[in-house]
């Protein structure tokens, strides 16, 4: 993993996902020439909404796809978008497969998809060293305001003067 971090105009961010979705009765089409086509599909598919296949294998009879979507994007307009588009180019392309499935419904309803993220070890060591960090770049100093509501020695406490 050469990148710690993808980045938009204004913002910094590591979303992977785990995605797995299937044919339609999970038929067992994905073979030869369909699996070279599907591939380059979901390449172009994918580069065109700005999303990175990190890594990717198809199987017989389903897709198992590791992606990094822009937090721009929600995950489930992503996947229809995805399913919905090489859907038709699938049926574009290889006519005879609307016998089988009619009406352009090459993949099932639904998916699997589970975020992959740091480790949780890495996440506390950032947040337990990020104020030493920021002070050694000068972003934040912790003398730089008085406490207000500290200890004032010249206020007197009541009934300080009775005898």
């Amino acid at each position: 993993m050469a990148k710690k971090y993808d980045s938009l105009a204004h913002t910094k961010y590591y979303t992977r996902y785990h995605i797995v979705f299937t044919p339609k009765y999970r038929r067992k089409v994905i073979y030869n020439q369909l699996r070279k086509d599907i591939i380059g599909y979901f390449k172009k598919l994918c580069a065109y909404k700005g999303v990175e296949i990190i890594e990717g294998h198809m199987m017989p009879d389903h897709v198992h796809m590791l992606v990094s979507i822009p937090p721009k994007m929600s995950v489930s307009s992503f996947m229809g978008y995805l399913k919905g588009k090489s859907a038709m180019m699938i049926f574009e392309y290889h006519a005879n497969l609307k016998y089988k499935y009619g009406n352009r419904h090459f993949w099932a309803d639904g998916y699997y998809v589970s975020t992959v993220g740091l480790n949780e070890a890495t996440v506390r060591k950032y947040i337990r060293d990020q104020e030493k960090d920021d002070i050694a770049k000068d972003k934040l100093s912790v003398k730089e305001y008085e406490d207000p509501f500290g200890e004032d020695k010249e206020v007197r406490k009541p009934n300080q003067n009775k005898k």
